[in-house]
């Protein structure tokens, strides 16, 4: 049978390990044995850390100070593009690969003072640049339906915490990758705002659009992770103040409109949202035409900056990335990736929200239902852009503005794959998209694994 801490919360995991009715040594073994079992159909991993994970979690037993440890003995999968001390840096490819790190990342860090076990590190597509989670050595699934993507770019965080492989997971997001993935797979994903948790990726973090996030279970376990990224207290998940909520279908895509089961998602949270007692109100943020535009430019040309800094060979990487990067470079090089583009379009956000009197945004996580799983790796460039920007065209525009985001679980679909919202807040809003996204939870229980996990396991570590 599965492990007795299999499929518990974080936030269960550690306060057992702190009062020592469970050691972080049985619960690292006993997720261990449930990746060993199960991650071949999912392909959520990366590498398994099995030895040093059990070596680290013995640690953590014999710390002086583990009854105060907000993260103690929970086990943790990290990013592969984020780095962790005696593991290459993968960034999706082997023609991605980065040399053996010395030193952890400092969210990595946080993380391990915290308690936290590093027990693997987690798939994503080459340079992390699609919502779509392949390459040649695996097809990242989605548990609740293995001919379905779990999204990306933090695709293998999202299929291992939906499947109870490790009950959170580390993210990051440069155009959605926390989010989108979370929508995918029923999981609460949050997106700090710029500058709240230190970033350090590639080049210049995207120019300022990635963000290191936290995929988990429930809204409890989402505010833990986001407190010890921040370094932060663990916010109030008290219900809040009445909020006057925008509520939004509007696309920021021209031509892509969210499904039926995505508009009804969004019909849903604001129902129960104006039953808890908040302001909810159409109202639809402004999206520039040159938005897309600019935007897109971006992510080509982040591609390129990241390549060039790290002195990849272009020429070994997967075709979709060669153009990528390479559309990139022009794009750079005619000086299409402007800040003040961005600042512009930033300051427009605020202005929605400061002089249009909302305190949030609720809009669709995603346009669609995930597409199939398949080696995307191997397809044209131009049928994963399709594919990404179809299904979901809504968390672009909160990087290149730098707020925070949150994807919440609204049940089910009517295909059975999970439904999503999203809300949006101003700067510092983290702890008030938590509190609302429990109102949420509270109010709009839903299945914390896909259906059929965790897994019952044959052996143990």
């Amino acid at each position: 049978m599965a492990g007795t801490w299999v499929g518990e919360t974080a936030g269960r995991i550690a306060e057992a390990v702190r009062t020592g009715e469970a050691s972080a040594a049985g619960v690292v073994a006993e997720h261990l044995a449930t990746i060993a079992a199960h991650d071949r159909s999912l392909g959520a991993f990366r590498v398994v850390r099995a030895a040093e994970a059990i070596a680290e979690a013995g640690d953590v037993d014999a710390r002086a100070d583990r009854d105060r440890l907000p993260l103690s003995g929970v086990p943790i999968a990290v990013k592969e593009n984020t780095a962790v001390a005696g593991l290459p840096t993968w960034n999706g490819s082997a023609a991605a690969r980065g040399p053996v790190e010395e030193t952890d990342h400092e969210v990595v860090r946080r993380l391990r003072a915290a308690g936290a076990v590093v027990v693997a590190t987690s798939r994503m597509p080459e340079l992390g640049l699609w919502a779509l989670t392949d390459d040649d050595t695996a097809v990242t699934r989605n548990p609740w339906s293995l001919d379905r993507t779990p999204g990306g770019s933090s695709g293998g965080a999202a299929a291992a915490v939906a499947a109870g492989l490790v009950p959170i997971a580390h993210g990051n997001d440069g155009l959605g990758s926390v989010r989108i993935p979370a929508a995918c797979c029923g999981l609460v994903g949050l997106k700090p705002g710029r500058g709240v948790v230190p970033c350090q990726l590639g080049a210049e973090d995207w120019f300022g659009l990635t963000e290191h996030g936290i995929l988990a279970t429930t809204v409890a376990d989402a505010a833990l992770g986001f407190a010890v990224l921040a370094n932060q207290e663990v916010t109030s998940l008290d219900p809040p103040a009445r909020q006057r909520i925008a509520v939004s279908l509007r696309s920021p895509i021209a031509g892509v409109r969210a499904d039926r089961p995505n508009r009804d998602s969004v019909a849903r949270a604001a129902k129960l949202l104006t039953a808890a007692g908040h302001n909810t109100r159409k109202a639809d943020p402004s999206y520039p035409v040159a938005l897309g535009l600019r935007g897109t430019a971006t992510w080509f040309a982040a591609a390129y900056r990241d390549v060039e800094a790290a002195g990849m060979d272009r020429s070994a990487l997967q075709p979709r990335s060669r153009r990528h990067v390479a559309l990139g470079e022009s794009m750079w090089r005619r000086g299409y990736i402007r800040e003040a583009d961005r600042t512009a379009f930033r300051d427009g956000c605020l202005a929605f929200f400061s002089d249009g009197g909302h305190d949030l945004l609720l809009m669709p996580a995603l346009a669609g239902a995930p597409p199939l799983a398949r080696d995307w790796w191997r397809r044209p460039w131009r049928s994963n852009i399709t594919a990404c920007v179809r299904f979901a065209p809504f968390a672009a525009p909160w990087n290149i503005a730098g707020l925070p985001a949150i994807a919440v679980p609204m049940g089910q679909r009517t295909d059975g794959l999970p439904a999503a919202v999203q809300f949006v807040g101003p700067p510092g809003a983290e702890p008030l998209l938590l509190a609302v996204a429990a109102q949420l939870e509270a109010a709009n229980p839903w299945r914390r694994h896909a259906p059929g996990w965790p897994r019952a396991t044959v052996a143990t570590a």
